[in-house]
């Protein structure tokens, strides 16, 4: 990938989209094509196609799709299911007749058997149940992956899967009921300050273990697969370091600098028990996650105060 190949970040207003994006401007890519979801819907077909048709892109980011939380994943099943895999259809078959040179198709880590081993290895995939609440979602992402194998197996192309661990950062989604854990927190923990709380009241018991990506290091992660990864295999892309919901509302709360008290609401789901990543793969290629859970969160929570206020 040179910095005049002409790169399409799908999905690039998005939290991940518009890391990479942000990432390829920084290091000098010149030719980079984006679409505004006004300019281009990506659950049409005729308009996908007419768009490779026109711009034919060299490397393709696909990080368009439709994400939330807990809460948005149990109440909205059907749209996560046929939203992203018609999203992943859509874009892959196009990139393929189009003759893309490299396609980069992100994942999740919810792919993996909520009660698989830990840290997640990357042979772990269909090896057990998944997790109720996100089945809908994680399926859509496991097709992703498998429709990537497939168009690389009958057809040859170069496409690659890379599976993010849970994410947090600049353009996440801060809605009070649909988003992640991570902007939800922040969202509430800053009302509370604004408001003089005395405490929040938190979803499931604080025990769950989670590892948390920066996404500015995931864009810093895509760019090195996009160069260095040609394998059939998904690879996990993470931190590698856990920590419970607690402690890490606990880091939250002093990142935002306010005395609350924090409730956990057992009535609510946890999730998985735990879930980290193996990143073995990815580091032993050369790229590690620099950036920490603390300075991360204070980067995201100054950009939440300058947007949200």
């Amino acid at each position: 990938m040179k910095k005049n190949s002409k790169i399409y970040v799908a999905g690039h207003k998005g939290m991940v989209g518009s890391a990479i994006h942000r990432y390829l401007e920084q290091e000098g890519y010149e030719n980079i094509v984006v679409r505004t979801r006004s300019e281009l819907d990506l659950l049409n077909s005729q308009a996908v196609d007419a768009f490779f048709e026109e711009e034919e892109p060299e490397f393709v980011f696909l990080a368009a799709a439709k994400v939330g939380g807990i809460h948005a994943n149990s109440t909205y099943p059907a749209e996560f299911i046929f939203q992203n895999l018609s999203i992943q259809c859509n874009i892959i078959d196009a990139s393929y007749r189009a003759g893309v040179e490299k396609l980069l198709f992100l994942g999740s880590s919810c792919i993996y058997p909520k009660l698989c081993p830990q840290p997640i290895q990357e042979e772990s995939l269909l090896s057990g149940y998944l997790e109720p609440t996100n089945e809908a979602y994680a399926i859509a992402k496991i097709a992703g992956i498998k429709m990537c194998q497939s168009y690389r197996q009958q057809h040859g192309c170069n496409f690659i899967s890379a599976m993010p661990t849970n994410l947090f950062g600049m353009n996440d989604n801060f809605h009070p009921e649909n988003s992640h854990v991570v902007a939800a927190l922040i969202r509430r923990f800053h009302e509370a300050k604004l408001a003089g709380s005395k405490e929040i009241t938190i979803w499931g018991t604080g025990k769950p273990k989670r590892e948390f990506l920066y996404v500015d290091d995931l864009a810093e992660a895509c760019v090195f697969l996009m160069k260095h990864y040609n394998e059939s295999s998904h690879i996990n892309v993470g931190t590698g370091l856990e920590i419970s919901i607690r402690e890490f509302a606990e880091v939250i709360r002093e990142v935002v600098d306010v005395d609350v008290k924090l409730i956990f609401d057992h009535s609510k789901p946890d999730g998985m028990p735990r879930k980290v990543m193996d990143v073995s793969r990815i580091n032993q290629m050369g790229w590690k996650a620099e950036t920490s859970l603390k300075s991360g969160l204070k980067k995201v929570y100054d950009w939440y105060c300058q947007v949200h206020i």
